[in-house]
């Protein structure tokens, strides 16, 4: 049997108790390491999950996954996948990564993933609504709509800002995994009561945050 296995989006933790099950008694398991990230490495996880991995890079889970199939039928097989397995990550963050690469001899050699930062996508939105003013038309996202930050969601030093889109473009929510939340319609005043515990500063760009959920 061939096992998808999410790992959530934190640490070594997340994972289901079956899920734990499953990864220790495969006869070979396969941590998937191009699509996302978690907050802790390789490593840690072999520690914890009392096993070693085979990490697999975008060229063998896409080029030869028969590698990877090989023998499921007569064995268990885990797949490891950081988060969802059937909503497969980027996520954490709403904007996910690039992923580029280049060909020596023809071979292909991919460049380290790329997270995109929710400074980038408050940045290319703005760019968005000012061509959209260019061109006479009005945008239903402006520098004042209010958003929500959000990085490394359920890990220890997850972060949440609250703001314009305006000041997206400068909080510091530190490394990845990040989302970006733009809001619509009118918001309820419990729901602005909660996020006024995250707002970031007027004449700062950085915010408060917390620890935990």
């Amino acid at each position: 049997m061939l096992y998808l296995i999410g790992l959530g989006l934190g640490d070594a933790k997340d994972i289901t108790v079956k899920g734990l099950e499953v990864v220790r008694r495969c006869s070979r398991v396969y941590l998937e390491a191009y699509t996302s990230v978690l907050t802790v490495g390789k490593e840690a996880l072999e520690e914890f999950y009392g096993r070693k991995l085979v990490v697999a890079d975008r060229e063998e889970v896409e080029q030869e996954a028969d590698n990877i199939l090989k023998d499921a039928d007569i064995s268990d097989v885990a797949f490891l996948v950081v988060g969802d397995p059937f909503g497969h990550q980027s996520k954490g963050a709403v904007f996910g990564k690039s992923n580029q690469f280049s060909a020596y001899r023809g071979r292909k050699i991919y460049e380290p993933p790329r997270y995109m930062s929710v400074n980038q996508a408050a940045q290319q939105l703005l760019e968005i609504v000012q061509n959209q003013r260019i061109r006479g038309e009005e945008p239903a996202v402006t520098e004042e709509t209010l958003c929500v930050g959000l990085a490394r969601v359920g890990a220890d030093d997850q972060k949440i800002a609250a703001g314009t889109l305006r000041q997206m473009c400068t909080v510091d929510l530190g490394e990845p995994l990040h989302s970006l939340i733009i809001t619509g319609g009118s918001i309820h005043p419990m729901e602005m009561e909660m996020l006024s515990l995250f707002s970031i500063p007027e004449n700062s760009s950085e915010s408060q945050s917390i620890n935990g959920l």
